[in-house]
């Protein structure tokens, strides 16, 4: 059975904006290969972290939203580590509420694009 899951991660900030893209890209590839279903993709841009990592006081976020079998994300941490690119991330499964509240989200963001 498909759970769906968020996972947000912030990619080093002194990578070029095509190494950038190249570095979701990546990500996005590794969860459609081990059978996930991308249902939503947020580029967040380049905020300020709260606190440096590596001594790095910001970072590119993205967000992706899927549905996906639990193996998969083992896969997915274990490629988020061996990155060197980036440079934090966390993954949760959504809820039935949580699940509810992206939806909503995504229409209001579809609403706030066409206007």
């Amino acid at each position: 059975m498909k759970n769906h899951y968020e996972t947000v991660f912030i990619v080093t900030p002194v990578l070029s904006d095509v190494q950038m893209k190249e570095t979701v890209e990546k990500f996005k590839k590794l969860l459609v290969d081990n059978g996930a279903e991308i249902v939503n993709e947020e580029n967040w841009g380049l905020k300020k972290l709260a606190y440096p990592i590596q001594k790095k006081s910001t970072g590119f976020y993205q967000l992706i939203e899927f549905m996906a079998e639990p193996e998969v994300i083992l896969n997915l941490d274990l490629n988020y580590r061996r990155d060197e690119k980036v440079i934090r991330f966390i993954t949760i499964k959504l809820d039935k509420y949580a699940a509810e509240y992206a939806a909503k989200r995504r229409s209001n963001k579809t609403v706030e694009k066409e206007s």
